[in-house]
This record gives structure tokens, C-alpha cells and sequence, in this order.
């Protein structure tokens, strides 16, 4: 199955606009069998089903991971 590369994490922020994270495919798999997606700084990590759900994993430790309330595929 062909995955996306990167894809939008649009997280609920408590200013006025959401807080939008691109994060892109790296090599790896998740638990679940799907792609792991991280952003530049590699502290964003997201395991995305073919369906779009979510799975966040942490990237080190004391993270307190939330669900974003959008994964949107970006096209190159």
C-alpha cells in the first residue's frame, strides 16, 4: 500500500488559531503495522493508519501526548 509522505497534525490549541504539525514517513513501522510519521526536530512522532487514525508515541520522556483533531495528507 502506497502512504502518504507527510501528512498535517492539526492540534486544538488554546489561542485563537490550532497548532498545525507537518510531520513526514520515516522508515519505520509502528505496533499497529503502519508508517511512523515525525516532524523536523523529531519530538512530534505519529504512527497514521491507512485510514487516517492516529497512534502519538513518545519521543523521550515526562511527554504528555495529545491527539490531534486532524490528520490531513499532503500531496506533493
Amino acid at each position: 500500500m502506497d502512504y502518504p509522505e507527510s501528512y498535517e497534525l492539526v492540534f486544538q490549541a488554546p489561542a485563537v488559531e490550532d497548532d498545525v504539525v507537518i510531520v513526514r514517513r520515516t522508515e519505520r513501522a509502528g505496533a499497529g503495522g503502519y508508517p511512523v510519521y515525525e516532524d523536523e526536530s523529531g519530538i512530534v512522532r505519529a504512527e497514521i493508519s491507512d485510514r487516517g487514525e492516529v497512534r502519538m508515541q513518545a519521543s523521550g520522556g515526562h511527554q504528555m501526548l495529545k491527539t490531534p483533531l486532524l490528520a490531513r495528507p499532503l500531496t506533493p
